[in-house]
């Protein structure tokens, strides 16, 4: 988990958040509990299916597909962890980052690096240089590989670091230094005897991934998960939403993120799916992709939704895409407005869930199309206030905790809680921010939410905020997601954010950021009404920006709070 040790007491509270009440983390979910073991013995039950289907954006806008197989797969990437191996001499342990986007060869680098039982460490090209430098630093990285786009920054960042340049789908050219994808490959042709035997002595509990947290100030976290974190979520994502040998999911989500990794390359991995990749997310061609391919899942976070609500809906309904069951939407701010927009045009059922890195990917979801009476799902989704996310997955347990660490009542607002296999097992060499997770032998996740009994006995729970993102006016707390609610049903908007900026009076006070529809004439004036109607007083937006767009993460995360400088001409006025 970290290269510092840790006192005898946090790691005692590391253990307990990984266990259930009723089964230790060492009582696994799946065996073989390692994802290498687990390809491999895939690649050998399916060799001729398809695994991975992968379509790029070439020259002038031509469109690339590539189709690999099981065997075809899997005999590359027993060629590659070879040429990790004998060529730059890496070993069970060592961690590699990569700076590459969505790309069957980054697929093929990452599962190869865990053949060897190698940590990956995924950059997000996205960011400025002086984050990528520290995660490299931080993470104590003994290789890079890299896309020959992104060779050189990466390279500079990396301070000698071996790199090798990865040809990609856009022309470009490795930097002086770097090795070459292609050699490694040709250098390593693996026997039938190594192709045939399964990967031995890997550690279910070693290190896969770190992934870097995302968030807005202060240097990043990096989240450790283990082989076996890997295997348990992607079980339990598989179970819930009946993904079965040969059932396609179609990845739209950036790669370097658990929501696109997981949810969408190991899960498939793990039952034996076919995986349908995209270098990006296009709204024209969405649905008919997953017409085209047959997919029967995809994830999504909200932002998409909100895209193919502007930009997707004439001529695509359920008959369009008859094999599609549902989409999975999370990692984001899921408002009742945008879910019951997307599922009234589109006729399509939105599988809302939530979870976090530090879970893996997904703890708890609503349940899908089939499992419950439509009904039903539309009270979960539309009836409380906010959308509900569901239950928790069988290899977790959640709670709403106080601030004491005990658990409150049904209705009660808290912090929400979760522990089980599918949570890491800490964060690199951060000991403050892992005593600060792990203070009650849960995993704290830093955001507000409550619980309501099901009719099927389970509680279903409820995200209403960020902590880091509550309003505090006049020292009473308000719920940005609650305002975000009103906010979104004004007629004319396309979309509105409740934002708290800083105010001499109440300390911070209530502001309305909005992107109005096309053609819409509405006016600020029109909107305080509205929010005023169907909000307290103190919880009402008092002023609203216009803009054209949300500021988002490449996960798509709204970055609810660098809005706040552009309420910075009203820290002084005194409202009515």
């Amino acid at each position: 988990m970290s290269d510092e040790t840790l006192p005898s007491e946090l790691l005692a509270k590391l253990a307990a958040a990984r266990d259930l009440s009723a089964r230790p983390h060492a009582t696994r979910f799946v065996e073989p509990a390692t994802f290498a073991e687990t390809f491999h013995r895939q690649a050998h039950a399916r060799p001729d299916q398809p695994f991975l289907i992968y379509y790029g954006d070439g020259a002038g806008g031509a469109e690339i597909r590539r189709e690999h197989t099981y065997r075809d797969f899997h005999g590359q990437v027993v060629r590659l962890a070879k040429a990790m191996r004998d060529t730059l001499g890496l070993r069970p342990g060592d961690r590699l980052v990569t700076a590459m986007h969505n790309h069957d060869r980054t697929i093929l680098a990452t599962f190869a690096a865990w053949r060897l039982g190698l940590t990956v460490v995924p950059l997000n090209m996205g960011e400025d240089d002086k984050r990528l430098g520290y995660v490299i630093e931080h993470s104590r990285a003994k290789a890079l590989f890299a896309l020959e786009e992104y060779a050189e920054r990466a390279g500079a960042l990396a301070k000698g670091i071996p790199g090798v340049a990865v040809e990609g789908d856009a022309p470009a050219k490795a930097p002086a230094g770097f090795a070459r994808f292609e050699d490694l490959l040709a250098k390593a042709k693996a026997a039938d005897a190594e192709l045939a035997a399964a990967p031995r002595g890997l550690d279910p509990d070693a290190e896969a991934l770190i992934v870097y947290t995302s968030g807005t100030t202060g240097v990043p976290k990096g989240v450790v998960l283990t082989q076996y974190n890997l295997l348990a979520d992607a079980h339990a994502i598989s179970n819930w939403h009946d993904l079965t040998p040969g059932k396609r999911m179609m990845c739209v989500l950036p790669i370097h993120h658990v929501n696109g990794l997981i949810v969408t390359h190991v899960t498939p991995a793990y039952y034996g799916g076919t995986v349908v990749l995209n270098r990006k997310f296009h709204t024209t061609k969405f649905f008919p992709r997953i017409a085209k391919e047959g997919v029967h899942v995809v994830s999504v976070v909200p932002t998409l939704l909100q895209f193919l609500c502007d930009g997707a809906r004439e001529g695509y309904s359920r008959a369009s895409v008859p094999t599609l069951s549902h989409i999975i939407c999370g990692a984001g701010p899921l408002t009742v407005d945008l879910g019951a927009r997307f599922e009234d045009a589109f006729e399509i059922e939105v599988c809302h869930g939530y979870g976090l890195s530090e879970s893996t990917c997904y703890s708890c979801f609503v349940p899908i199309p089939g499992k419950r009476p439509a009904a039903e799902h539309k009270g979960w989704m539309r009836d409380h206030g906010y959308p509900s996310i569901g239950a928790p997955v069988a290899t977790n347990e959640m709670a709403i905790h106080d601030d004491d660490g005990k658990p409150l009542p049904a209705g009660a607002k808290g912090e929400i809680a979760i522990r089980g296999h599918n949570i890491m097992s800490g964060y690199a060499n951060n000991r403050t921010a892992n005593e600060n997770a792990f203070t009650h032998g849960w995993f704290r996740s830093g955001d507000e939410g409550f619980w309501l009994q099901g009719a099927d006995g389970r509680p279903y729970f409820f995200i209403s905020g960020r902590f880091k993102e509550l309003i505090i006016r006049g020292g009473v707390k308000i719920s940005p997601l609650e305002v975000d609610e009103v906010i979104n049903t004004v007629p004319g908007l396309k979309a509105g954010m409740a934002v708290g900026f800083e105010h001499t009076v109440y300390g911070e006070e209530v502001g309305a950021y909005v992107v109005k529809a096309e053609g819409s004439k509405v006016t600020e004036e029109e909107i305080l009404v509205h929010c005023r109607a169907k909000l307290a007083a103190h919880a009402a937006p008092k002023v609203v920006v216009f803009g054209e767009s949300f500021p988002v993460t490449s996960t798509g995360k709204y970055q609810r709070n660098q809005l706040k400088p552009l309420f910075a001409p009203w820290k002084e006025t005194r409202f009515k």
